[in-house]
């Protein structure tokens, strides 16, 4: 499963250390180093978006990765706020944390 956060985030902090944009196409993930790209496909919507992991997410509801406010709306799951997706990595960047 995978949630979305936006407006209440906005310029804050990410734990990687930039300020959260929620218009670009970012994500929150466990444990995958800060840089790494992935593919996020949502088979309701049969959309697809690619975001870099720049946070992490926290531990609640079997959640995996939080997106960026601007990849939900690309996958067309903003309102619903949750959905199904697979995930592929695309390019993993190298462990700095």
């Amino acid at each position: 499963m995978v949630s979305w956060y936006g407006r209440n985030f906005h310029g804050r902090k990410t734990a990687s250390g930039e300020l959260y944009n929620m218009h670009e196409l970012t994500a929150a993930h466990r444990s995958l180093p800060f840089g790494t790209r992935v593919r996020v496909t949502c088979p309701t919507t049969e959309k697809s978006v690619s975001v870099r992991i720049n946070d992490r997410v926290p531990y609640a509801d079997g959640r995996i990765i939080d997106l960026s406010y601007q990849a939900a709306r690309e996958l067309g799951f903003v309102q619903k706020g949750t959905a199904a997706v697979e995930i592929n990595l695309l390019e993993r960047a190298p462990a700095s944390e």
